[in-house]
């Protein structure tokens, strides 16, 4: 019944799904692996965002060379801020409205300089691509507490002097003329003494896992979907071809030629069939009355 799979025809359109599906499957391993990477994220905020802070003695190069797992760990400074070298990000939307990151050195007491990110500011109405204000943090010694994030890559935008397009610690380190440490830098927590005006500080990481599962589910089921599609199709023609043998057969049977039917690639219509008395049906007489009288 199935030997036609082996036909040429058919044989392509087992190709066909095949290809659909690699892609299919391919789409929902990719969906897989940004899932993977999203919950790698938030296990790293689940871990260390609330977790007590360490005091930078404790871990020395932490902001030198980041690990993947220190991510978000609070660490707790002492020093003082470099106010002058006071750098502005650019393009910093936060709840839909555009704005700035406030990045300012922070000089430790055994010297190592640490960039450390205040806040957010909004745009300002008074002078085009800046803030109105940015407020100043705490003069003199002062103990920080901030929470450890790797920098960004570069982009390919030009900023105004005293700003930046992204934090991309290397390119600031240049900028600035200062040797900061540039495998991380630090989200500010907290800071003593407090300071009356601060910036609007930023929001937790996002610890949704999003619609990656969903998806990647989604296009494994349309690489079954397309094989099932094919079975579907193998059957109707396995359907297809026994009425076609049986036409032929019965065909045979009333003494009629067997009708040349090319069964394996027209779409199925529904047979009529002669009655074994040899009488025509009312609705068979009527037409070839019809055709007698008045076909001219």
């Amino acid at each position: 019944m199935y030997r036609f799979l082996l036909s040429t025809r058919w044989f392509g359109w087992f190709i066909l799904v095949c290809i659909l599906t690699t892609i299919f499957v391919s789409l929902g391993n990719w969906q897989l692996d940004r899932r993977n990477s999203v919950v790698a994220e938030i296990q790293k905020v689940e871990n260390n965002y609330n977790a007590s802070p360490v005091p930078l003695s404790s871990v020395p190069t932490i902001f030198e060379s980041l690990p993947a797992e220190k991510k978000w760990t609070p660490v707790t400074l002492r020093g003082e801020y470099l106010t002058e070298k006071t750098t502005l990000v650019r393009n910093r939307p936060l709840n839909g409205t555009p704005g700035y990151e406030v990045l300012v050195p922070f000089k430790t007491e055994d010297g190592t300089i640490i960039v450390v990110d205040r806040g957010w500011l909004p745009i300002g109405n008074n002078t085009a691509g800046q803030p109105d204000t940015v407020p100043a943090p705490p003069s003199g010694t002062a103990t920080v507490v901030v929470r450890a994030k790797e920098g960004e890559p570069s982009v390919p935008r030009e900023a105004p002097a005293g700003q930046i397009a992204s934090i991309e610690l290397p390119k600031l380190a240049e900028q600035l003329s200062l040797p900061i440490e540039t495998g991380a830098y630090g989200i500010v927590v907290s800071e003593s003494p407090a300071v009356s005006n601060m910036p609007t500080a930023l929001p937790k990481p996002e610890t949704s896992e999003g619609t990656h599962l969903s998806y990647a589910a989604q296009w494994f089921a349309f690489g079954v979907l397309a094989f099932i599609a094919l079975f579907y199709a193998a059957r109707q023609q396995v359907r297809i071809n026994r009425e076609d043998r049986e036409e032929a057969a019965l065909a045979a049977e009333l003494g009629e030629e067997a009708p040349v039917v090319h069964s394996a690639y027209r779409t199925r219509r529904k047979p009529t069939k002669a009655r074994r008395d040899g009488k025509l049906s009312d609705e068979e007489a009527e037409d070839q009355w019809v055709e007698e009288n008045l076909s001219s």
